[in-house]
């Protein structure tokens, strides 16, 4: 899952989602990988800030977040920043960049002949 939140304002519901979002995702295998940390931007503007958590496969991460105890608590965040939130299958162990090429290029079968 992939955040991006700006304009946040801090107050006790954004609290109150921080303590309870943790507990939301342990039973589908969720981590935190970023939350929030120092953000240098290197190419366009970056005004927010970044959260990023992994899920053991793409399955996991949806079911959390269609789960009802995640469900209850989006408006403590929604209310209170502008955020885009994302779901998006990572890579296995190994990928490489060129393994991409075959996705983006696929072989035309050859004619019969």
């Amino acid at each position: 899952m992939i955040g991006y939140l700006e304009d946040v304002e801090v107050g006790p519901e954004t609290a109150e989602y921080i303590e309870r979002i943790e507990a939301t995702m342990t039973p589908y295998g969720g981590r935190f990988l970023v939350h929030g940390g120092q953000l240098v931007g290197q190419e366009g503007t970056w005004d927010g800030d970044i959260v990023m958590l992994e899920f053991p496969d793409l399955a996991s991460a949806q079911e959390w977040y269609k789960s009802p105890d995640y469900q209850a608590i989006p408006p403590l965040r929604t209310a209170h920043s502008t955020s885009m939130v994302a779901l998006v299958e990572g890579v296995p162990d190994g990928h490489r960049a060129v393994d991409k090429i075959s996705q983006l290029f696929p072989q035309q079968d050859a004619p019969a002949g």
